[in-house]
């Protein structure tokens, strides 16, 4: 899909893996759609006493609201390889302590990744 960026072709997976009931798929793209999300957010507004008291915080909606970080498609990709590589570094030690079948697992989900940056 020329012209579809890498979240959005992540996020139209997740809906057509549910469908089919692909729990390995499901679960890569939940945790890695997590992590960019993770990535976006925030530290606290400068300023911001972490030490203050209930009654000395800002109060009112959106006192303390700040925007969220903006990832360009460039950061994206990086958060999506190193999730891949989180996955075949796990499935490597699994494989090399003799469990067969999460390391398989965690090979399938890096493949599931894998063929969504390569298209």
């Amino acid at each position: 899909m020329p012209g579809v960026s890498l979240r959005e072709r992540l996020r139209a997976a997740l809906p057509t893996a549910m469908k089919a009931r692909d729990r390995t798929a499901v679960s890569a793209l939940r945790s890695t759609l997590s992590a960019i999300d993770n990535a976006e957010a925030v530290d606290r507004p400068a300023g911001v006493d972490r030490g203050l008291a209930i009654e000395q915080s800002a109060v009112g909606v959106g006192a303390t609201e700040v925007a969220r970080r903006e990832l360009s498609d460039d950061d994206v990709e990086h958060i999506v390889r190193a999730e891949i590589a989180e996955r075949e570094t796990a499935a490597a030690g699994y494989a090399e302590s003799g469990r067969v079948e999460p390391a398989e697992r965690l090979r399938a989900e890096a493949a599931v990744l894998t063929a969504l940056i390569e298209r």
